[in-house]
């Protein structure tokens, strides 16, 4: 029985490896096509974008492009299927949007940050997400930002520490609720263990709380649909998943937390086709697959009347380790189920091919 229920489970393959000659931040599959980039730091301190194509079992590159100051992160969230322009977040904080067919100039470019923007997001691109196209970047300065690249210089929000708060570096940042032209919340982790979800509708903190290390990556199961999952890692190897459809007046959020191994969780990333499974990347090497199991129900009332919610539980799919370094980026191709590319710290990009996620 065991045997059958284990050639069932999900296996992780390693498809092709390639080496890098840079240390590599963040990677990205285009949508739409066999394409990913990979955004990073070349060693005398400039920044490096390379677009490669999936050939089979190799990856061809098809171009690189150098840049004054090295890239920390990237999205395509907030543009169109037919553009497909890339923003990116660098070292000396800004924000610049890029057309992949051009690249020589950025179709939009702002200071955004004082210091290093470690996340960006994008959200009301690529059919996803109702309402304007933007861009949120969290910054070691301590704030939170999000950006209509329609609008010249300003941005359309900005969270900062308020008067006699000392400044906390964001590691992350994410949108979530874009299921109408109104609704929109962004999602920030810090360095303290603080999260906290601003409502861009009515441009307040919503909730806040502290799992009590430093929050390396917070996403949302979809962006566009009613707050329905939001998963948090955290430095010292544990991750949270927040149940976000029920909102207790003082307890806030149901959630589980796993502890997943014993070093940093650097990255969280929903399966795209089915949002109860999601990813982990860890500073061991190692990703681990995870889904997540609704309880039979999802909220109850409390002494006092009041609605909370009922969190799940997680169970563990598949790991494997592909690196003696961190995986510091991982994504999902929107396209291809089960189609997935990670980079890590020993200057490796690594496209993984995931099986038997239609068994789960």
């Amino acid at each position: 029985m065991s045997a059958a229920v284990g050639a069932e489970r999900p296996q992780v393959v390693s498809h092709v490896q390639q080496a890098l000659s840079y240390t590599v931040f963040d990677c990205k599959w285009v949508p739409r096509s066999a394409r990913l980039l990979c955004l990073g730091s070349a060693a005398r301190g400039t920044g490096i974008v390379q677009l490669y194509e999936l050939h089979g079992a190799r990856l061809e590159l098809l171009r690189e492009i150098e840049k004054p100051k090295p890239i920390k992160c990237g999205t395509f969230g907030a543009t169109s299927l037919q553009q497909r322009y890339l923003a990116t977040g660098d070292f000396d904080g800004n924000l610049n949007i890029w057309n992949l067919e051009a690249p020589e100039k950025p179709v939009y470019s702002v200071k955004g940050h004082k210091e290093i923007i470690n996340s960006i997001d994008g959200v009301g691109g690529l059919g996803i997400g109702e309402g304007a196209p933007e861009i949120v970047t969290g910054s070691r300065d301590g704030t939170v930002k999000v950006w209509d690249p329609r609008q010249n210089d300003t941005p359309v929000a900005s969270m900062e520490p308020v008067q006699g708060e000392s400044k906390r570096d964001c590691w992350t940042v994410a949108f979530g609720n874009a299921y109408n032209q109104e609704e929109r919340v962004v999602c920030a982790g810090y360095d303290n263990g603080d999260i906290k979800l601003f409502d861009l509708k009515t441009m307040s903190l919503r909730w806040e709380t502290n799992i009590k290390n430093g929050v390396c990556s917070v996403e949302f199961d979809r962006k566009d649909i009613n707050m329905n999952k939001l998963v948090a890692t955290s430095l010292e190897g544990k991750f949270h998943v927040f149940d976000m459809r029920t909102q207790h007046p003082t307890k806030g959020f149901a959630s589980v937390s796993e502890k997943a191994q014993k070093s940093t969780i650097w990255q969280v990333r929903h399966l795209p086709q089915n949002r109860d499974i999601f990813m982990t990347s860890g500073g061991s090497g190692s990703l681990h697959l995870w889904k997540y199991e609704y309880p039979a129900q999802r909220s109850k009332k409390d002494s006092d009347g009041s609605e909370m919610g009922v969190a799940g539980s997680v169970s563990l799919l598949q790991n494997v380790t592909l690196s003696t370094q961190p995986i510091s980026s991982l994504d999902w191709s929107p396209d291809k189920k089960g189609l997935c590319v990670c980079g890590a710290f020993d200057q490796t990009v690594r496209v993984l091919i995931v099986t038997k996620l239609n068994k789960i």
